[in-house]
């Protein structure tokens, strides 16, 4: 039941339509379709997802073994790519916003959707993975259910082929009458344009180019592989793409390092161009935008540490100087693996402010009060009994869709505070709501009031940080798909059959592209012997058939 022999006495799997060996169709019996040239796909072999329907894992592997399967999988792929770009990616949007109330601000509706459905980081999506791996899925099932069966259909084809093997090629040709010396003639020919000669019997095969054969299944390797190295960005330590912000005077741990490298940023400098520093190329653009606009330079002077030693929960790490340097655009920071680029920055961040309580009365001031924003304290003790506690700290202050106050982000770009000023003879302390430019006393007879006294600024830059140890994968991935490019579009599988039936003789020729030049070199093979020339079979079907 599971295999089909031959008159020839070739066993061939079931499935098969010709027989691998003599070429004797054995898989139609309708006569009028073996009067048809041969359908030489695979030269005739069983493939498994045309032969099989049972099981589950039948089923998997016919689904995936479907070209168009294949090809609607990358449809889907590129459609989805294509929405990504639509709106920015969630690594290209301002840092000082969730994304969930960017895109929903931003773009409203369509936006949140678009949020919603994990576009805004199409690439790192579970489902854009599922995408890219049933791709790969399919690349090695489509290459494993043809080329298995191509490769065993050459490998045990014969030289002797069955007669209607003979007739039913595209090109062929009959001839009455035999001549020895046209045949060595013709081997000659044969041997110059360099095809491997295989003779039994005294009939002939010759054959070349074998090798393109193997062209598209070599570029489904590099595919893969291709695919493969993709995925391996999405595997810990094997890629980092991640934004870090560092303020002037910090010292940050990196991201993606695991807390093994920290970056400080000791000075941020931005330069600007000016009709007294910039070249002629730039005074339009000053004169229309106003000088100190036009950015020359910006950079961060950073310094790289290595952590040594365990990590010691609630002590600071043990840093030891790596390297120093000045961070420019196109001019990284570089250490191992990992590389730090220049890629924006934030002036004069609010940092520090400093409030002072005072007796709203008499303006008196009973001390001050230094917040850092970033690490505020929970209470501040001012001494002789004054003390203020933070109530509540919004570092991005505004009123949300139920009217009450809230955070968009964990930034200080818009602080505000719920004091509760304790004082000798407010042992319970007042409570005052201060936000920039507004001061809200949730009693109005309250004694004592917070005073604001200054702020401290300081300048933020924003660094790529990229590690790439995939990069050699997709490399070699790509060079793979491209020698199988060239493997499979400048050379083609040539075949041609030379053999005595009784007093004729039978010639037949197969390629799998470039039909026009194998006719042409059949030609020039039998040309000046009485062999006659082989005639384009199909092109009388076609016309027939119309």
């Amino acid at each position: 039941m599971k295999e089909v022999k031959c008159d020839c006495g070739h066993i061939n799997p079931i499935g098969t339509i010709i027989c691998e060996s003599c070429g004797k169709s054995v898989g139609e019996n309708n006569e009028s379709n073996q009067k048809k040239l041969l359908d030489m796909r695979y030269d005739g072999s069983a493939r498994r997802s045309q032969t099989y329907n049972k099981t589950v894992i039948d089923k998997i592997w016919n689904f995936f073994s479907s070209v168009k399967v294949g090809i609607w999988l990358i449809v889907v792929t590129l459609i989805a790519s294509a929405v990504g770009t639509i709106f920015p990616q969630e690594m290209y949007i301002p840092q000082t916003v969730t994304p969930e109330q960017f895109y929903k601000d931003e773009y409203g509706v369509l936006g949140q959707l678009y949020y919603q459905l994990g576009f805004h980081n199409l690439y790192g999506s579970w489902w854009f993975m599922i995408l890219i791996a049933s791709i790969g899925i399919s690349l090695v099932i489509c290459s494993l259910d043809r080329v298995i069966p191509l490769y065993r259909a050459l490998k045990n084809q014969g030289v002797t082929r069955h007669e209607t093997f003979m007739h039913r090629q595209r090109l062929f040709s009959e001839t009455i009458g035999e001549s020895s010396a046209d045949i060595d003639l013709i081997k000659e020919r044969l041997k110059t344009k360099r095809y491997t000669i295989r003779e039994e019997n005294g009939n002939l095969l010759a054959e070349k180019g074998r090798f393109s054969r193997w062209g598209p299944y070599v570029n489904h390797i590099g595919l893969i592989i291709f695919l493969f190295g993709a995925m391996l960005r999405f595997v810990p330590g094997m890629y980092v793409d991640e934004i870090m912000w560092v303020r002037e005077g910090e010292t940050a741990v990196i991201p993606g390092t695991g807390g093994q490298y920290y970056l400080k940023s000791e000075q941020f400098i931005m330069d600007v161009y000016n009709k007294e520093n910039s070249d002629d190329v730039f005074d339009e653009a000053i004169t229309r935008v106003g000088e100190g606009t036009v950015v020359k330079n910006f950079q961060t002077n950073a310094v790289l540490y290595e952590r040594s030693g365990e990590i010691v929960h609630g002590s600071e790490p043990q840093l030891t100087e790596v390297k120093n340097k000045a961070i420019k655009v196109n001019q990284p920071l570089k250490h191992e693996d990992y590389a730090l680029y220049q890629q924006s920055y934030k002036l004069n961040e609010l940092n520090k402010m400093t409030f002072s309580l005072i007796d709203k009365e008499t303006e008196e001031s009973f001390g001050e009060l230094t917040i850092d924003l970033l690490e505020p304290k929970k209470s501040y003790d001012l001494g002789n009994g004054y003390k203020v506690e933070i109530s509540s700290y919004m570092p991005d202050f505004y009123f949300n869709s139920q009217g009450k106050p809230d955070t968009k982000t964990n930034l200080p770009n818009n602080p505000a505070f719920v004091f509760n000023m304790i004082t000798p003879d407010k042992p319970k302390g007042e409570t005052s709501f201060v936000a920039i430019q507004k001061t809200i006393e949730a009693n109005e007879d309250n004694q004592y009031k917070m005073k604001f006294e200054g702020v401290e600024t300081k300048n933020l830059t924003a660094l790529t940080v990229r590690k790439d140890k995939t990069l050699w994968v997709i490399g070699i991935g790509g060079a793979i798909f491209m020698i199988g490019v060239i493997q499979g579009m400048y050379w083609n599988h040539r075949r041609i059959w030379l053999q005595s039936k009784g007093r004729n003789i039978l010639l037949a020729g197969h390629t799998n592209k470039n039909w026009y030049g194998l006719k042409n070199e059949m030609n020039q093979i039998v040309a000046d012997t009485s062999i006659m020339q082989p005639v384009d079979q199909k092109e009388a079907e076609d016309k027939s058939g119309s």
